[in-house]
């Protein structure tokens, strides 16, 4: 389902440069009036981690489809209209409704959601207030909105709203996510299974306000529960499902909700290759020789591998005419030995005024180099071993001449892999792949970190009616870890971008001819190296796109640090490089939400902190 084009893979990218553009010019701020909290009412049960990561990721500001508008709750329960001007690109802020303030009870009660908001249409929007009513609001043309109803999910249970879809049959569904409240878990079990809900509810088209002004249960059309907040809801209108991408599948609440499995080490086994067989015994793993060396017909040139670590001062060589001393203090790096020669003769004799010793560290390396350069007393005779064989080890006695001397520097190499495969038991991949690695991340890759950029992700796709389509269970694997999804605003909602290696490939759903259509993921384009200069960013809350135009990530932000927007463009695969532009956003507060406003010429970005909202223009996406 997700085919990568080879053609769109940049095999010869080397970075990124910075395209510096004008602060001053490209970012506005403006002070809140109304401010917003991101504060949570703390309860008797503890939020688990997915509830955790959903409230970091939550977006506090909701953007209208094809409008200037957008709105968000603040800190008193204010809904907040904000409306661009389109010549000036200047925001206006209203207060258009008071919601209910939520009351706090001393005894045990459900988890508060963030406030959340949706637009139908850009004079219709719905809003949660997190506590467990939906308010559907309506401009009418003067300084307020006014309310078409008040609704809510059975046992008033708090939710957030995830999205709104408007179906052929003149209806339209709201998306709403909630976890699952039961039966308390036994005390002895220390980490309680968390369900989450996710509920389609439905409304007939026009909205009509409701006569009597009561509180009215939701209509709900069907529902799902998994084992996360979904990340992201997309409504595919020509094949008319949604689709849910969460860290679990949602399946129909009658059934068992699938416990995701990990597997152990020793389950996991690499993939076999032609002529390959997997179950001949591992090849041993042979220690590399304490040195390595080489010769002319008037020097000899002895290299030993220490750690990169070793001072200078704890290095001691003194040659004589016929034997060698060298001692190395220290247990810096345990796995690697030091080379301890007290007096060693030589194989023949040498000239102390003109041999020398160098210590190359190599610091972005494991080891570095301590070379000898040994001047020939006896100019032309060809030695057969550094050193006397009487009295020395087996393993020291027979080391081979490297007949190559542009091989000679090879031992570091060895001793980095022998070491690095005593403390991983295998090689760097740990499936027998190799361990190479593009230019750009030779010697800076982290595999611990690079392998947790993005998000674990599954794809659970259901159709209006609730049912699955009769294609879904083949098209619900995705390629790799997600990075990224559309900066909301900005599309349709249907790409993603996910991690290859270290770059990022944009897939996009190709629209369908008929509902029965199973989808088609098309890549359109890649952000070369994106998995890995995402790898360098600690405070990122936002990833986002705009499909083939940048990515951008938005940190949170400090009270002590203000927050940065990292924006990556795409190029042509015959570029070797690409164009970066950092802009500093957060200034006032931690960054909670963002969205895009779309103008005659361009895209104007909304940063939303507790303080102040920030735009972004004049970048051309």
């Amino acid at each position: 389902m997700f085919a990568t084009e080879r053609s769109l893979l940049n095999a010869k990218f080397e970075g990124y440069k910075l395209d510096a553009i004008d602060q001053d010019n490209s970012v506005a701020r403006y002070n809140l009036q109304y401010t917003l909290t991101q504060a949570t009412v703390s309860t008797h049960s503890p939020l688990s981690f997915h509830e955790v990561q959903s409230r970091i990721t939550h977006n506090h500001i909701s953007v209208a489809p094809h409008s200037s508008r957008a709105v968000y709750v603040d800190a008193q329960y204010r809904v907040i209209l904000v409306e661009l001007d389109l010549t000036s690109l200047s925001p206006s802020f209203r207060a258009v409704y008071q919601l209910s303030q939520p009351i706090q009870s001393k005894t045990a009660s459900p988890h508060r959601e963030y406030p959340s908001a949706a637009f139908l249409s850009s004079s219709e929007v719905f809003v949660s207030d997190g506590s467990g009513l939906l308010y559907i609001l309506r401009d009418i043309g003067s300084a307020a909105f006014e309310l078409l109803g008040m609704y809510e999910l059975p046992q008033s249970t708090p939710f957030r709203i995830h999205s709104i879809a408007t179906m052929p049959s003149g209806a339209a569904i709201v998306m709403l996510s909630s976890r699952k409240y039961g039966a308390p878990a036994p005390k002895r079990q220390a980490k309680p299974v968390v369900d989450f809900d996710v509920w389609a509810v439905k409304f007939s088209l026009p909205l009509v306000a409701s006569p009597s002004g009561d509180l009215m249960p939701l209509e709900i059309s069907w529902q799902r529960r998994g084992h996360a907040v979904p990340i992201h809801v997309a409504y595919d209108e020509s094949r008319r499902v949604f689709m849910l991408l969460g860290d679990s599948l949602y399946s129909p609440v009658e059934e068992p909700v699938a416990t995701p499995y990990n597997p152990s080490a020793d389950e996991i086994a690499p993939i076999p290759r032609p002529d390959e067989d997997l179950d001949a015994p591992a090849p041993e793993l042979v220690k590399p020789p304490p040195y390595s060396w080489t010769q002319t017909s008037d020097s000899v040139t002895v290299a030993f591998p220490l750690p990169s670590t070793t001072p200078k001062a704890n290095i001691k060589v003194m040659f004589s005419h016929q034997s060698l001393t060298l001692h190395v203090q220290g247990d810096i790096a345990p796995d690697i030995p030091l080379p301890h020669y007290s007096s060693k003769r030589l194989w023949d004799g040498i000239s102390t005024s003109s041999s020398m010793w160098t210590w190359d560290r190599e610091g972005e390396h494991h080891v570095g180099l301590l070379t000898l350069h040994l001047d020939k007393q006896h100019e032309g005779t060809k030695w057969s071993h550094v050193f006397e064989t009487s009295g020395l080890s087996a393993e020291e006695a027979d080391v081979p001449e490297t007949l190559d001397p542009s091989e000679l520097w090879d031992i570091r190499e060895s001793l980095e892999k022998y070491t690095a495969a005593l403390r991983t038991g295998g090689d760097e991949s740990g499936v027998g792949l190799g361990s190479d690695l593009p230019s750009l991340a030779r010697g800076e890759m982290d595999d611990e970190v690079d392998h947790s950029i993005g998000r674990t992700a599954q794809l659970t796709w259901i159709a209006e009616d609730g049912q699955v389509p009769s294609w879904a269970f083949q098209n619900s694997d995705l390629p790799n870890r997600l990075l990224s999804t559309e900066l909301p605003g900005s599309g349709s909602g249907c790409s993603l971008i996910f991690k290859h290696g270290l770059d990022g490939t944009v897939f996009s759903l190709e629209p369908a001819s008929s509902p029965e259509e199973p989808p088609r993921w098309i890549h359109t384009s890649t952000f070369s190296a994106l998995s890995f200069v995402l790898a360098s960013k600690t405070d990122t809350r936002f990833t986002c796109h705009i499909p083939s135009k940048a990515v951008f990530a938005f940190e949170n932000g400090l009270r002590d640090r203000a927050g940065n927007v990292y924006i990556y463009r795409a190029a042509p695969t015959s570029e070797k490089w690409a164009k970066q532009a950092v802009l500093r956003v957060g200034q006032e507060g931690s960054l909670l939400g963002v969205g895009a406003l779309k103008t005659v010429k361009e895209s104007v970005i909304l940063c939303l902190t507790e303080k102040e909202l920030i735009l972004i223009s004049g970048i051309q996406c």
